[in-house]
């Protein structure tokens, strides 16, 4: 069963999906789900909406192009502000991640309120 993604979390594999090269809605949440093993199943209905919030914070640009099947489909690009973007917040999320994962792993709490006891 996939996972639900935290807040912010969307938007920053948008981002990084996007790092190397323009790609349609499909090809991101396509990369997505390869790299996350299938953690993350990203529906249209989040997908696009995330894609036009980055592209109205200026962080995305789009054009129309051929898809994979001859159709027509919006490809979108990192601008350097998202490149910018990209870079700040996968370091945010480094720290959080290293917050959380030093929580989970500490062992029996000493100090604090374990010296009430």
């Amino acid at each position: 069963m996939p996972l639900p993604f935290l807040p912010g979390t969307l938007e920053l594999l948008i981002l990084r999906a996007l790092h190397w090269e323009p790609t349609h809605g499909h090809g991101v949440a396509a990369w997505i789900r390869l790299v996350t093993d299938g953690a993350f199943a990203v529906e249209e209905g989040s997908l696009y909406p995330a894609l036009h919030r980055l592209e109205r914070q200026g962080l995305l640009v789009s054009e129309w192009g051929p898809s994979d099947h001859g159709r027509r489909a919006r490809h979108y690009q990192l601008t350097p502000a998202g490149r910018q973007e990209l870079r700040r917040r996968a370091a945010d999320w480094a720290r959080y991640e290293a917050a959380v994962r030093r929580a989970l792993d500490h062992g029996r709490p000493r100090g604090l309120w374990a010296a009430e006891r």
